[in-house]
């Protein structure tokens, strides 16, 4: 990563786990990046992001996803959750950054890039709408469980 990266924490699980909690994140850096190298134990789910355990209809998503023949978007608003990705049993690297985390007067944004196992290429921009300071980041999907030697590192992005 490059010197504006600064590695926060890593969580590698040692056994099957339905979530991760991230917490005690500092307010200390402009941005965060969290890096997902996981699998899950069965079938196709979506992967879900909750901050500071706010469980309201206060989260959107835009998707877009293409694979080189079709593309395709979607939307949807007042969710529970934010749905950054699909995941599956093969596995999958996500890179989710979310802008502005430590700032009092802003709703947070994040973006997420994955490819999924099938050879599609995706896209999700989600949106909290709250202005609190991000301190915990729930992971969890939307049934399954991931898998052991899944692994999540979140990184601190530096002010320039």
């Amino acid at each position: 990563m490059p010197a504006t990266y600064e590695p926060i924490t890593t969580t590698t699980l040692g056994s099957n786990q339905a979530t991760v909690t991230l917490s005690s994140i500092p307010a200390t850096y402009t941005d965060l990046v969290l890096v997902v190298d996981a699998t899950i134990t069965s079938g196709g789910d979506n992967f879900l992001l909750n901050f500071n355990g706010d469980t309201g209809t206060n989260y959107s998503v835009i998707r877009f996803d293409g694979n080189g023949s079709t593309a395709s978007s979607t939307r949807a608003v007042n969710q529970t959750v934010l749905q950054c990705a699909g995941v599956g049993t093969t596995r999958q690297n996500i890179i989710i950054n979310i802008h502005n985390y430590s700032s009092t007067n802003t709703h947070k944004r994040t973006l997420t890039r994955y490819n999924d196992p099938s050879g599609s290429v995706c896209l999700r921009l989600n949106s909290w709408r709250n202005t609190a300071a991000i301190n915990s980041i729930l992971i969890s999907t939307s049934g399954s469980t991931f898998a052991s030697g899944s692994s999540f590192t979140l990184y601190g992005i530096k002010a320039a």
